[in-house]
């Protein structure tokens, strides 16, 4: 499994013969290391709906024809504009060609830009390639994780800007109860209320023992 942090909060996961695209939010997104024009995927995963994880979904999926796998209330709103779309809901997993996607709670709010509501916002485990990745989207710091994390994870990507979702001291403390052999930071540095630094966390997930924090700039990729 190959993955790609593309800036924010998007990532592009390759697996033996796919490709899938996580909040593909880079028109707008001066950070983003590639723009809509130069990704195609065969499925887009959903978080939310605010305007920074959805981004470019559609022009992404149009032009690919993707399939968007999100909460029904996205893929509802979505499939209104004509978009291929696979409705879940929180605690629900499914098997896809790739592999197996199942959706975990998030604490934050979730609805677009016309004020229509984007269901519960969530976070996503992935399991492709007999690895399993967590994307926990955006989310304050919650007990649960601990649960999510108990099947074991190879690496999570976890939001440390703040403000809208964790800082760097709440996502270690997630990363805490997370497990995971890899942390890696995201949702940060995009805007001015969301700067923070990277290494504040790594050095945080360090004195508690949480597994290697790996700081990726957008663009780097990892295989796992």
């Amino acid at each position: 499994m190959r993955l790609t942090y593309l800036g924010h909060s998007a990532v592009l996961i390759e697996t033996s013969g796919h490709r899938l695209l996580i909040d593909p939010f880079l028109t707008g997104n001066d950070r983003a290391s590639a723009s809509a024009e130069e990704l195609t995927a065969d499925y887009i995963l959903l978080s939310h709906a605010h305007g920074d994880h959805v981004g470019d979904t559609e022009s992404i999926a149009r032009r690919s024809g993707s399939t968007v796998v999100a909460t029904v209330e996205i893929c509802n709103h979505l499939a209104k504009q004509g978009l291929n779309v696979f409705g879940m809901n929180i605690g629900g997993s499914h098997e896809f060609p790739f592999g197996r996607v199942k959706l975990t709670p998030a604490w934050h709010s979730s609805s677009f830009g016309d004020g229509t509501y984007g269901g519960m916002p969530s976070g996503m485990v992935i399991e492709a390639g007999g690895k399993r990745i967590y994307h926990a989207g955006d989310t304050a710091l919650f007990g649960d994780m601990e649960l999510i994390g108990a099947g074991g994870l190879d690496l999570a990507f976890l939001p440390i800007g703040g403000n809208f979702t964790m800082d760097p001291q709440d996502a270690a403390q997630a990363a805490a109860l997370l497990s995971a052999s890899r942390v890696v930071p995201i949702h940060y540095d995009t805007f001015e209320v969301i700067r923070q630094d990277p290494h504040e966390f790594r050095r945080a997930v360090e004195a508690v023992d949480a597994g290697e924090c790996l700081i990726m700039e957008p663009g780097r990729t990892v295989e796992l």
